[in-house]
């Protein structure tokens, strides 16, 4: 069973519609509507308010840590219809680094990209575009790219594809397979899901997976640990989880994962990309394991998580023992 390890008191004023914890499980970051961003040190057992950041006019949907390579660095996005970035400029001294408002209506999700491409924000809006913006960290100046109508009526959920494996060696993959190519996953109310390649200066759409029958609300590409394949699992409002797979990033095989008893709002791959966490509208979050032959099982189940599962959007991360 997933077991509690610590509850935090936030103090937000509203519903909380996201928790993120930073690289080394040292920090907390949580955004409610109360239009707050908090940031908290939860080190050894105990939580410390850090920061109580303040400058969306809206909901704020989620909050995404940057590698630490580049500092301390959080993005958020909100229904005010702006990302902002947040850099730590001293200890607790937290300040808005950059703030974007090119969208025509709430910004949805933002996805650091693997830090082996730099400092690369991906945005998904209800207003149907992803914005790619990118940061030349010297110079402290920002490049942004949009894809426009990716997902009609608008775009829910944005992860990227891994770039490389920890240890080169044990990378099974065919050397036909470009990773230095940047590729990116959304899923929208257009109820598809599709993966995104970057080809010279532009964004295009290179396939487009169908099979769910209704919104998409999130979708998780798992980790890069040395396996001959790529999986992307996305979850929807027709309560089913479905499993992609690929060997080729050419050819994807969807399997359902489960059919729920309520809408799923989140999935969230584990650090190594074997388990998956899964949390929806019926109140509970699971954890789901593949077996050798090919079949997916739920291994833990806890129905303790009403308030966060049925917040919407929680990043459960299963091999983060801090929380």
């Amino acid at each position: 069973m997933v077991s509690v390890l610590n509850t935090i008191d936030t103090g937000h004023e509203d519903m909380i519609h996201c928790a993120d914890v930073d690289y080394y499980g040292l920090r907390l970051a949580t955004c409610s509507s109360d239009n707050s961003v908090k940031i908290f040190d939860i080190k050894n057992g105990a939580q410390t308010l850090a920061a109580d950041l303040k400058g969306h006019g809206g909901p704020v949907w989620q909050v995404a840590w940057g590698h630490p390579r580049y500092g301390n660095v959080l993005a958020s996005c909100s229904y005010d219809r702006k990302v902002i970035v947040w850099k730590e400029a001293g200890p607790g001294d937290w300040t808005k680094w950059y703030e974007y408002s090119n969208h025509d209506s709430s910004v949805n999700s933002v996805a650091w990209a693997p830090a082996e491409y730099g400092l690369v924000l991906a945005c998904g809006s209800s207003d149907g575009s992803i914005s790619i913006l990118t940061a030349n960290v010297e110079a402290g100046t920002w490049d942004c790219k949009k894809i426009p109508n990716a997902h009609t009526i608008g775009c829910n959920t944005v992860s990227w594809c891994p770039a490389t494996v920890p240890e080169p060696a044990f990378d099974q993959r065919p050397s036909k397979t470009n990773l230095t190519v940047k590729r990116l996953v959304s899923g929208g109310c257009d109820n598809a899901v599709k993966i995104w390649k970057e080809e010279g200066d532009r964004w295009e759409e290179e396939k487009r997976l169908e099979l769910h029958s209704d919104w998409v609300r999130d979708v998780a590409w798992a980790p890069s640990v040395g396996m001959p394949r790529h999986q992307i699992a996305s979850c929807s409002q027709d309560r089913r989880v479905v499993i992609w797979t690929s060997d080729d990033l050419v050819s994807w095989q969807p399997a359902v994962l489960h059919n729920f008893d309520d809408v799923v709002w989140n999935v969230s791959w584990s650090l190594t990309g074997n388990i998956l966490g899964v949390s929806g509208g019926d109140n509970k979050v699971s954890l789901w394991k593949e077996t050798n032959e090919g079949q997916w099982m739920c291994i833990s189940e806890d129905t303790n998580s009403a308030t966060t599962a049925a917040a919407g959007q929680n990043n459960f991360i299963p091999e983060q023992r801090t929380l």
